[in-house]
């Protein structure tokens, strides 16, 4: 019954909530704080759904210093969930077709979000090139999901290399934004659906001591280990309530 409350009410606030940024990025286009602001906007969802996300932030981040973020990725409440922790002067990296996605890709390319012109390469390789010429040309922190797919309740699934070669390429330091397991976390007919806790790490320089292979191998079991950690204090908090 609270579903078919829940899901109108819901569906006409992500209308109305998209518009509202639509016409936020129209008047500021481009803005290296769009994506920030927009996040934090989504986030507000997260209070119809009857979760609490509770976003803590290492206080060793540099809000002037481009950092590569690597987060989690579980499935499409992400967005409303995990991107709640988008830093200040970061964006994401999508292709260029999605511009011509109704209002949502308008949304996104207005945003200041990277867009990659894979029409002539289909390559990673080139993926990563126009990515670090971006970075570097605009001075802006980027956003990547390392296992390239959601996970569904699978646990952290492997690491392409992509971020850790844009690191490197832009000399940048490595984030890791973490979020509690989401899997089955969300019913629409609870009313409350407890607690989500993102947080992120402090940057980690990219040095030579390890490979590129390593550096991911290295942030896989990190992240493990975080995510592993906020669902045993999740469930912990949830007891006491």
């Amino acid at each position: 019954m609270l579903a078919l409350i829940r899901i109108p009410v819901i569906l006409l606030y992500f209308i109305l909530l998209n518009l509202f940024l639509l016409l936020m990025c129209v008047v500021r286009p481009f803005h290296r704080n769009n994506v920030h602001y927009s996040a934090r906007a989504y986030g507000t969802m997260a209070r119809l759904l009857g979760v609490k996300v509770v976003v803590r932030v290492s206080d060793k981040l540099n809000p002037t210093q481009p950092v590569v973020y690597i987060g989690n990725h579980q499935n499409s409440y992400d967005l409303i969930t995990i991107c709640s922790a988008t830093q200040p002067g970061t964006v994401t990296v999508g292709k260029k077709s999605l511009a011509w996605v109704p209002l949502m890709g308008q949304l996104y390319w207005l945003s200041g979000n990277i867009l990659i012109d894979r029409k002539n390469s289909s390559k990673a390789s080139n993926t990563v090139k126009q990515t670090i010429k971006k970075i570097r040309e605009r001075r802006l922190s980027v956003w990547l999901f390392p296992e390239g797919t959601r996970s569904y309740g699978r646990g952290l699934l492997p690491f392409k290399s992509g971020a850790f070669l844009i690191a490197r390429g832009t000399k940048e330091p490595v984030s890791m934004i973490c979020a509690s397991n989401l899997h089955n976390k969300i019913r629409l007919n609870r009313w409350n659906n407890g607690v989500v806790l993102v947080e992120v790490t402090a940057p980690v320089e990219l040095d030579k001591s390890r490979s590129v292979k390593e550096w991911s191998d290295y942030f896989h079991a990190q992240m493990q280990e975080k995510i592993r950690a906020l669902d045993e204090e999740v469930a912990e908090l949830e007891a006491a309530q």
